[in-house]
């Protein structure tokens, strides 16, 4: 008889343990597969999120407006909620940003710093404390450390921005407003300053690089329209639309026109978005819902109650009645895999008989502000996508912890198949080395009897 223990005692090992570890198997293969899933599930649902705010977002939503300019010096843009209409405007005068330079300040011993105030036109103020501001530690304190100490005061907060620059004529601070306009204008108040070469270069008054004006322009023609004058260049005045200045006019120059406008093209491409977000998102849950008789086929929640109802329950939030209206009046429909198609032809018919129906059917997704489509699918998604006791989070930890008792249950498993195969292998050893013994004996028989 002749054997190997070390295989003989894997064999028998391995029998101990096999039904244990083909549930360990199955269940560890079950579980890698529910976690694929959910990270595909949640990386569909993050997708989908992410396109509806940009379509409900702050620029506007779904309905798309144009903003037309004839002329030059002037920028414009309209969102959905601008009405459409014609204006012009005159632009007499453009806002500039305050900016002053002190040239060559001395450098001074640090005694002679201390408190210095910056100020602005609009009341705004702050103090820096030069006393601080040595950074090199030489006992000086130059125009770079000066300039460092107000960019970092901390009541500055970009109210006032400093730079050194170098010119022909000797070392420059520069002072620059952080606002436009008359309000911005930038004052020093150098009395706490004791009396130094500092405290006058300070105190005097600077070369003015660029003046604190106003922005001055004109609802229609000059002189006979609305005269406006404000801090900065951008104008919203008008609901939904931004109207930045870029050039001022001279007397006697046409009036800038701009005309607001329904953008077909680009409110059908926002519906499109949405259509196509939508349909993606379908398409991912009817993959990990699918059902077959071939395991390979078989999606991850096949059998999962709670995945197949958010598939149904998006299908019919979409399909409800909002104000009036469903998706359907706005030329969207779905087949039975609940893929979405738009007719842009009853798109088009529908809000030109009702500018507001996108508003009105589709809402908005902001929290405190949710209504519609994009609310009801919103505040059902939240159920899931919630971090930290959303179901995708729940479901995620779950999995994370069966994983981890799986590990445990193979951890002792083998610890098991160990015991056994030690055990097995030291018995069929001695086996091993008995039948030798005995094999031996048998041929001292046999010399014998020959």
């Amino acid at each position: 008889m002749d054997f190997d223990p070390t295989t003989t005692a894997t064999q028998l090992a391995t029998l101990m343990v096999q039904g244990p570890q083909q549930q360990i198997d199955r269940e560890s293969q079950l579980a890698k597969a529910t976690q694929a899933g959910l990270e595909k599930l949640r990386s569909a649902l993050s997708n989908f999120n992410t396109a509806v705010s940009g379509l409900a977002g702050a620029t506007g939503g779904l309905k798309k407006n144009t903003a037309t300019l004839t002329g030059t010096g002037a920028t414009a843009s309209a969102s959905a909620s601008a009405q459409p209409g014609s204006y012009s405007f005159f632009v007499e005068q453009l806002a500039s940003t305050h900016q002053v330079a002190f040239a060559d300040l001395p450098a001074v011993p640090v005694a002679l710093g201390g408190p210095l105030v910056v100020q602005r036109a609009d009341g705004s103020s702050f103090n820096v404390n030069l006393l601080a501001a040595d950074q090199d530690g030489d006992g000086n304190l130059s125009a770079t450390e000066i300039a460092r100490a107000i960019n970092q005061s901390p009541g500055n907060e970009g109210k006032v921005t400093a730079q050194v620059a170098n010119t022909a004529s000797g070392s420059q601070l520069i002072l620059s407003s952080g606002l436009s306009g008359a309000d911005g204008a930038i004052t020093l108040d150098a009395s706490g300053l004791p009396d130094s070469a500092l405290k006058t270069a300070l105190g005097g008054a600077p070369t003015e690089l660029a003046a604190a004006r106003n922005a001055v322009f004109w609802l229609g023609d000059q002189g006979s329209g609305l005269r406006v004058e404000q801090g900065s260049n951008s104008y919203t005045g008008i609901a939904g639309v931004d109207v930045s200045f870029t050039k001022a006019q001279t007397a006697g120059d046409a009036p800038i026109q701009l005309d607001v406008a329904a953008d077909k093209a680009g409110t059908e491409e926002s519906v499109r978005k949405f259509v196509n977000a939508y349909n993606a998102l379908q398409n991912e849950l009817n993959n990990l819902t699918k059902t077959s008789e071939d395991a390979a086929s078989r999606g991850a929640f096949s059998t999962d109650a709670g995945v197949r109802n958010l598939r149904n329950r998006l299908n019919d939030l979409i399909r409800q009645d909002f104000g009036g209206l469903r998706i359907s009046d706005l030329g969207i429909s779905s087949d039975r895999q609940g893929q979405l198609t738009l007719d842009t032809t009853r798109l088009n018919k529908t809000l030109a008989a009702n500018p507001e129906a996108l508003d009105t059917v589709f809402g908005s997704s902001a929290l405190g502000k949710r209504s519609g489509v994009f609310g009801a699918v919103a505040d059902h998604l939240d159920s899931w996508t919630k971090s930290g006791t959303g179901q995708l989070a729940r479901r995620l930890d779950n999995v994370q912890v069966q994983q981890k008792g799986l590990t445990q249950r193979q951890e002792r498993l083998d610890e098991t198949f160990d015991v056994n195969y030690q055990r097995y292998l030291l018995q069929f050893s001695q086996l091993q080395t008995v039948l030798g013994q005995m094999n031996q004996t048998s041929g001292l028989f046999s010399q014998l009897g020959a």
